[in-house]
Formats: structure tokens, sequence, C-alpha cells
């Protein structure tokens, strides 16, 4: 079966990862990552993103803004 990506592919993602993104991981009780898939689902977005918008919302109500 052939790859899906070409090396050069895998390579410019990596840099592109490591360049432009930083990497955070969470641990939590068990339970609360399938409850916050499901919640993120029911948004329509991914995890990432459904954590994301969270923790900006709780800034922005700590500033007020």
């Amino acid at each position: 079966m052939a790859e899906k990506y070409t090396d050069a592919q895998k390579r410019a993602t990596i840099k592109y990862l490591k360049d432009k993104t930083d990497s955070i991981q969470i641990r939590t009780q068990k339970g609360d990552k399938a409850r916050w898939q499901a919640a993120a689902e029911a948004e329509g977005v991914s995890l990432n993103k459904f954590i994301q918008e969270a923790v900006e919302a709780k800034i922005k109500e700590k500033r007020g803004v």
C-alpha cells in the first residue's frame, strides 16, 4: 500500500508545527475527556478548538472584555 504522505510533506509538517505552534498536555480526571469530547462534537468543533475557546472565554471574562 502506498504512503499517504511523502517524506518531504512529513518533514514540512514537523517543521511547521515546531516553528508555529506550542504544545500543551492536559491531565484530568478519568471521564472528563469523554465529556469534553462530546461537548466539542455537539458544538461542531474539535476538542482542541473547544478547549482553546473555553480558555479564551475565561480570560476575557476575567478582564471584563
